[in-house]
């Protein structure tokens, strides 16, 4: 979308703080990263300290990346930095996985020459009652450096900073807090649940946040839109801790363009300023009209249009009349009941080609069964007309199994093996070596090798039960097992050649006509966003092969959110009967079933999510004045 020039202030008058955006967190980590060492160096010049507050959670993990890089590779020193962290869990331990101390220490306080004297820490060790004299000094000590010179800050789903919960006033101190539920809920994946999640923190307050000399938020991911949107544009309220960084004169906001979607200026421009409307623009408008007014878009007058601020559309591109049926026509010509292509028709209003049929596809899918929660019913009908489906499970999504399901299968094999073989000994140890493992491990440790194999062959089973459910041969079925997933533990290990190289050597070896990936960059733990980037590596090394050229790259969502209509270039429909038989493909995987280990905020189980998205996509489209349907799974074309 573009604004013209003139009204670029109009643009963001609803902004109540700077915002800047760039395409990705790693470019903006990069630049952040490279303004701290710019200040490091300069007060290194006037022989101060450079005191830093410091963040935790994966916001910041590419900034501390950065830092560490231009230490080990530029010689940057932190000989005279000192830092505060903004919080920890209470109570905890400093060498549990959770740890914020733990967590600063390996991305960052352990490879570089920090001095141990200037790291400080929010101590979730100490007795209840010495809590209030060990926060007064806390704050003391941050005085006694001149304060904070940069403060980084993440932003909660509930507008938190540091954790600072909603209620949390201007002038609040450091302090123990009770964490608020739907952070807890957040927190529960780190922690292999919520029941294993501690209740309280130890944070900084608003008040110490706000004395800090410069603040910069930083959010990546269109989960963090809608709260950066309240942030930014929102008025300054206890409700939204996070807006208080209005009042401060010297803040900054720094979002990738995942997390722009909710501000005025991405949402609605043309409520903001006069924009140039291109095609996509047209469409979001028309679409957002329709909703606004509760009318199809056939039904829309110039009247509807000047009311709603889009007068500018009419004046520029005609009456509504021409407009409507414009965008009418985009919207319909993305619904096809061929997801490959439909063999010896007219495809030039189709989203897929007719030919070449049938077609070689590969479905990458991040866990075991994004496959079928996500596009099922698309899967579904590619291997009943005909097309040569294969599959690539990406990760073994091992750590999502709960630890109970390894007793019970190891106990089927038990009773297996007593019942068609003689001698059982080797599986009778292990079991016992499992069972007490098992009943010993503690909330968050990692797996013995043993158990995570045992995971993850469950959720092979599972997966190659759901696919010949579908009707697809075993040799179709790919468990690609990246390198970087395979750690134990929610935090993974960075994307690695090795990693991208096993997506390329698939590619090439099938040549597919089509390649779809997921797109759901809302997953909580992140694995989604990494199996992506993985994927549009390996485009780019294939990038010059002869068959790529012939490749549609189609990109679906549906376990964590849905494109927004304005968005989609296929509209696959399902009957009641599809989505059923989606429904039965899902249930194969009995591990995810009833109770998710990794559920997020949402309490519905996956199958639940997915329909009810299916379904609201399909009703929208009703809404819009197309045909009625059951469901509807929707994609966007990925062209590079």
């Amino acid at each position: 979308m573009t604004f013209l020039h003139s009204d670029s202030e109009n643009i963001i008058s609803r902004e109540n703080i700077p915002v800047s955006i760039f395409s990705g967190a790693k470019e903006a980590s990069a630049l952040i990263a490279k303004e701290i060492a710019t200040l490091i160096k300069k007060k290194k010049k006037s022989n101060d300290f450079c005191v830093l507050g410091l963040p935790t959670g994966s916001t910041p993990v590419e900034v501390y990346d950065e830092l560490v890089k231009m230490h080990k590779e530029d010689g940057l020193s932190f000989e005279n930095v000192v830092t505060f962290n903004l919080d920890e869990y209470y109570p905890i331990e400093p060498h549990k996985l959770q740890s914020y101390v733990r967590f600063m220490r390996e991305h960052l306080l352990d490879q570089v020459d920090l001095k141990p004297e200037n790291v400080h820490f929010p101590d979730g060790t100490i007795p209840v009652e010495e809590i209030p004299e060990f926060c007064r000094k806390y704050e003391e000590k941050v005085k006694s450096y001149g304060g904070i010179d940069l403060q980084l800050l993440g932003i909660g789903r509930t507008g938190h900073i540091g954790f600072n919960e909603p209620g949390s006033g201007k002038k609040s101190p450091t302090r123990l807090i009770s964490l608020d539920h739907i952070t807890i809920a957040d927190s529960a994946s780190d922690f292999f649940g919520e029941e294993n999640v501690p209740k309280r923190a130890i944070t900084m307050g608003i008040e110490n946040i706000l004395e800090s000399k410069k603040i910069i938020l930083m959010a990546w991911g269109e989960g963090k839109s809608k709260i950066i949107s309240n942030a930014v544009e929102g008025p300054v309220t206890s409700n939204i801790p996070a807006t208080f960084l209005q009042d401060h004169p010297d803040a900054h906001i720094v979002l990738d363009e995942a997390a722009t979607g909710e501000l005025t200026r991405f949402k609605t421009p043309w409520l903001v300023g006069t924009c140039l409307w291109d095609d996509k623009l047209i469409r979001k408008g028309v679409i957002w009209l329709c909703q606004k007014v509760n009318k199809p878009i056939l039904k829309l007058t110039n009247r509807d249009y000047n009311d709603n601020g889009m007068g500018n559309l009419v004046a520029t591109k005609g009456s509504a009349y021409n407009i409507n049926i414009r965008v009418f026509n985009q919207i319909q010509h993305t619904i096809t009941g061929w997801p490959g292509g439909k063999p010896n028709a007219d495809d030039s209003d189709r989203p897929e080609r007719s030919t070449p049929f049938p077609k070689r596809v590969i479905i990458f899918s991040p866990h075991p069964d994004d496959d079928v929660i996500s596009m099922g019913g698309t899967f579904i009908r590619l291997v009943d007309q005909g097309h040569d489906v294969h599959v690539g499970y990406q990760t073994s999504g091992n750590i999502a199994v709960f630890d109970e399901e390894v007793i019970r299968f190891s106990d089927f094999m038990r009773e297996f093996e007593d019942n068609f073989f003689s001698d059982r000994s080797a599986s009778e140890e292990l079991y016992k070596e499992l069972v007490e493992f098992l009943g010993k491990k503690r909330p968050g440790q990692v797996d013995a090798a043993d158990v995570q194999n045992i995971k993850t062959l469950i959720r092979k089973a599972e997966a190659k039960s759901a696919c010949r459910y579908i009707g697809i041969p075993e040799d179709h079925m790919h468990f690609l097992e990246m390198p970087f997933y395979q750690t134990g533990t929610v935090k993974k290990k960075p994307l690695s050649d090795e990693d991208v190289k096993i997506i390329v050597d698939m590619m090439r070896k099938y040549e597919p006509h089509q390649i779809f990936a997921a797109g759901d960059l809302s997953d909580p733990h992140g694995t989604h966003r990494v199996c992506l980037e993985a994927i549009l590596k390996a485009l780019e090394e294939v990038k010059h092969d002869k068959w790529i050229k012939e490749c549609y790259v189609w990109l679906y969502r549906g376990a964590w959110q849905e494109w927004d209509i304005s968005e989609v270039d296929m509209s696959v429909p399902l009957s009641p009967d599809e989505l059923m038989k989606k429904r039965r493909a899902v249930f194969k995987h009995q591990s995810q079933k009833d109770r998710a280990l990794f559920p997020g905020t949402d309490e519905r189980e996956f199958w639940q999510r997915a329909e009810d998205r299916n379904r609201e996509t399909a009703q929208l489209f009703d809404r819009l004045g197309m045909a009625e349907y059951e469901a509807i799974e929707a994609f966007v074309r990925y062209i590079p």
